[in-house]
């Protein structure tokens, strides 16, 4: 299945039944007055996020959601059937806007978590409700109300902790194959990852994190070249980026590791400017990768060359994803950083309760 990270679709909640006009006819009961029930309510339309799914690609092919209408009331003051709420899974990450307006109606991020989109409407009411003291018998009726009727953008952003950047054949979809269960597709060619990729990587009894694999980028992806920069929105919710290059690219013995360094930057820059989203901000760190394929002196002498030109001060790893050497130490060490920056969320959050019996 392809995947697909947007999706508009039309979602209808039911109508309310109308209320009843009956009256009673019963033997030896003469007049006995109206027994109208009211009308049923009509059937919300919700969405439910849930794990297992990681695409949009069903709202291709439905596109239309109706939830079913309340039953009109009935004699003997019978209130009619309410209508079904109709429940729509989606992946966990999904945002839920509203197409005409563009408001966020939720951010559905935990497993679970349901969001009424459309509310049904109320059912009508029956003559019963109508009787008085000065109208023993009312043939006033309301009809049922309808249903909230609107159309939804959804947009996917996968939940990850880690985000992979480089360029196509940088080794992102190896190393996540090295550390991870995940099975991504590696080749000897540019865009072998077409989508997103998740793998989780385990490190022990409570101790896990996601890392997110997307299309390599190539210059000019903020103005559409190669596969774009459609999928940078996946990483905005990722706490670090690993910026993986690689140390010997395939082909091209004449490639400069500093511009292919300095063409993602410039492409991160690009989107944040360009969405807001300031995936520039984010901390990120270099990893050099496929050194077992360059003599260890040319490994050493490359890396100093390359730090020095770009004056990087941040984190930097040399790695051999194919071989896993280095990847044991990167990964215990994105542990440390991700319960590091748990533990510092849990301070700013935390409120104190004030003593009762402190004077102010």
């Amino acid at each position: 299945m392809n995947f697909v990270d947007e999706a508009e679709i039309s979602v209808k909640a039911g109508n309310g039944g109308h209320g009843a006009l009956s009256f009673r006819r019963e033997k030896y009961i003469p007049r006995g007055g109206p027994d109208g029930g009211d009308g049923g309510r009509g059937g919300s339309v919700l969405l439910r996020a849930v794990e297992g799914l990681n695409t949009l690609a069903d709202f291709r092919f439905v596109r239309h959601y109706q939830a079913k209408g309340g039953q009109t009331g009935g004699g003997k003051v019978k209130t009619g059937q309410g209508g079904d709420d109709l429940m729509i899974d989606v992946p966990i990450g999904t945002m839920v806007y509203d197409a005409q307006t563009e408001e966020l109606i939720a951010d559905m991020t935990e497993v679970g978590e349901v969001v009424r989109v459309a509310q049904g409407g109320d059912g009508g009411l029956g003559n019963t409700t109508f009787k008085s003291s000065t109208n023993q018998a009312p043939r006033k009726i309301t009809k049922g109300k309808p249903g909230d009727s609107r159309t939804l953008r959804l947009e996917l952003k996968v939940l990850a902790d880690v985000g992979l950047l480089g360029l196509p054949n940088a080794g992102k979809s190896t190393f996540l194959r090295s550390v991870s269960q995940a099975t991504p597709k590696v080749a000897n060619y540019p865009f072998t990852t077409l989508h997103p990729e998740l793998g989780v990587v385990s490190l022990g009894m409570g101790s896990s994190f996601v890392i997110a694999d997307i299309p390599g980028l190539i210059e000019g992806a903020s103005e559409g070249a190669g596969l774009g920069i459609q999928f940078l929105r996946h990483l905005a919710r990722t706490k670090l980026l690993l910026h993986i290059v690689d140390i010997a690219p395939y082909g091209d013995e004449d490639a400069e590791l500093v511009n292919d360094v300095r063409t993602i930057v410039g492409e991160l820059k690009q989107y944040s400017e360009q969405t807001g989203a300031e995936l520039d901000q984010l901390d990120r760190w270099l990893v050099i990768n496929k050194t077992d394929v360059v003599l260890e002196e040319d490994r050493e002498r490359i890396v100093k060359e390359l730090l020095a030109e770009l004056d990087w001060d941040g984190p930097v790893y040399t790695i051999s994803a194919i071989s896993r050497d280095g990847t044991q130490q990167l990964c215990n060490d994105i542990m440390n950083y991700i319960d590091a920056e748990l533990k510092a969320a849990e301070k700013e959050v935390f409120v104190s309760i004030p003593d009762p019996n402190e004077v102010v």
